[in-house]
């Protein structure tokens, strides 16, 4: 009787493991109202997120995502 091959399970978006780089914070400014923020990568997607809660869209691109977290700190 021949066996069946293994079978494993697809990774989802659910059950994939979230890795991260160190974060990359941008040091806050007095006027900063103590925002800090820094860059996660979930993937191949790095998003821009702040102390304040506040977290930018997924970006394929590191420097975008930084580019989002600088905005975000020179918003009023």
């Amino acid at each position: 009787m021949p066996e069946e091959p293994p079978t494993r399970s697809p990774v989802t978006a659910a059950s994939a493991p979230v890795t991260s780089l160190a974060p990359r914070s941008t040091a806050p400014r007095p006027d900063d109202a103590g925002h800090s923020t820094s860059t996660v990568e979930r993937g191949s997607f790095c998003l821009a997120r702040c102390s304040c809660g506040w977290s930018g869209p997924a970006r394929r691109s590191r420097d975008r995502a930084r580019t989002d977290a600088e905005q975000h700190l020179a918003a009023p």
